[in-house]
């Protein structure tokens, strides 16, 4: 199984260059951290940074440079600050070409729950719902199954919605999955080491799946 800095290193293979990317709260933004040499790209913040860069190391923080999620970041040359009517301008006019999210849960339709539980206190969705209604493409970085065990990859979703029919692909401590038009997980690729028969029992949605789907390559 992957852990969270292997998921943001698989996920960082699929940002092309020339990329406008936003990452959103959580295992998105170590992707950040993984984006190959050779292609350039610009990350955004929807709290109004263009030109992100990776994490500070520790010691070089400076707490006037924050990302959405309220971390510590870097920018790079040409980086450039604006105010949020104009980040969420880019957002809603899809000047984005892929955004990364952190989700609780995604159906087989590729819809997504990723901004309230029910009962437990939310300062807001913040700007989850204007990135799943605008984005061009949209991957989901998130673990398989929650704390008890049971999966996340779901027939329908049982949280709040963010978006409907919004996901193109998914990807977990076990596997990177499309998202089928008619429906469905479609497996593409799977952790080393694990089997498909370990990741069909970790989704309750509709899995599709070969025998033969081979092991993830991370570096």
């Amino acid at each position: 199984m992957l852990d969270k800095n292997g998921i943001a290193k698989r996920i960082a293979k699929e940002i092309k260059d020339g990329y406008y990317v936003n990452l959103g709260i959580g295992i998105p933004t170590l992707v950040a951290n993984y984006i190959p040499e050779h292609i350039n790209i610009e990350l955004q913040s929807e709290n109004g940074l263009l030109g992100m860069g990776p994490f500070p190391f520790e010691g070089e923080e400076d707490a006037d440079l924050i990302n959405a999620g309220k971390q510590t970041i870097t920018t790079l040359p040409g980086s450039s600050f604006f105010d949020s009517a104009m980040s969420f301008g880019m957002i809603r006019s899809q000047k984005i070409d892929l955004t990364i999210l952190g989700a609780m849960e995604v159906s087989e339709y590729g819809d997504i729950a990723n901004w309230k539980i029910p009962g437990k206190m939310v300062k807001g969705m913040g700007g989850a719902m204007d990135l799943v209604a605008s984005a061009k493409n949209i991957i989901v970085a998130m673990q398989h199954v929650n704390k008890a065990g049971e999966s996340k990859l779901l027939p329908a979703c049982t949280l709040p919605l963010t978006g409907v029919r919004c996901i193109k692909k998914v990807v977990t401590e076990l596997a990177v999955l499309d998202i089928l038009p008619e429906g469905g997980f479609h497996l593409l690729e799977r952790a080393p080491g694990v089997s498909v028969d370990y990741i069909r029992n970790a989704t309750s949605g509709r899995l599709f799946a070969d025998d033969d789907t081979p092991e993830m390559q991370i570096d």
